[in-house]
């Protein structure tokens, strides 16, 4: 049985809907066209671990975007981070800033990691990747959302870490209220703690894991 598409009612008072109607134009609320621009541009950078390569030949830049619209459209384009091969990384950081310890805006800054287990790949690494991101493009940091640099997700076979990158390990009232923000919008119970390693010791540890200079 055939279903009827629902009657639209032009408003006959409107002297542009009459003058639309009769040129077979459809009239577009303003809204459904204009971008909502974000208070800063991003760049998503794809790292695929290919030993054949060096690190930075490995680490590929995606794409820019400054609006919502734009986002979207991109994080709807590309695989979930619980899809991506072991050693890939995703990084979303602020346009003119590369993902890597080297870069002037990183290099005297740190990250909060949070590390994942390996169940937490199906159940909780792309809802927290994706709440990671909007607190980025969505300056969830307050005042303190120009110390934000990026994000990374590492996906690993020893269990996924997603980290955000700030510029100033030494800043801690900005790293510790973007810890206990970030903590609090990924829904992690209160009893969880979660570190914060500057770059600086990250590249000069000597064991397997690096001291917390902060944790919430």
């Amino acid at each position: 049985m055939a279903t009827a598409e629902p009657e639209i009612k032009a408003n006959s008072s409107r002297p542009e809907a009459d003058g639309a109607e009769e040129s077979g134009q459809e009239i577009v609320s303003p809204e459904s066209y204009i971008k909502h621009p974000l208070q800063n541009r991003w760049a998503l950078w794809f790292f695929k671990n290919d030993k054949t390569k060096t690190w930075q030949t490995n680490l590929r830049f995606i794409s820019n975007f400054d609006t919502v619209e734009d986002f979207w459209a991109l994080y709807n384009h590309i695989h979930l981070s619980s899809n991506l091969c072991s050693g890939c990384d995703y990084s979303v950081f602020k346009d003119g800033i590369e993902p890597m310890w080297e870069d002037e805006r990183n290099k005297r800054g740190g990250r909060w990691l949070v590390t994942l287990t390996k169940q937490q790949r199906r159940l909780d690494l792309d809802r927290f990747w994706l709440e990671t991101l909007l607190c980025l493009i969505g300056e969830a940091f307050d005042d303190y959302s120009d110390d934000v640099c990026g994000a990374v997700v590492n996906v690993r076979t020893k269990g996924d870490k997603i980290a955000v990158w700030t510029a100033d390990y030494e800043n801690r009232e900005a790293v510790t209220h973007i810890g206990r923000v970030y903590k609090e919008r990924l829904g992690l119970p209160i009893k969880l703690t979660i570190g914060y390693q500057s770059h600086v010791d990250t590249a000069t540890k000597c064991g397997s894991t690096t001291k917390n200079r902060y944790v919430v």
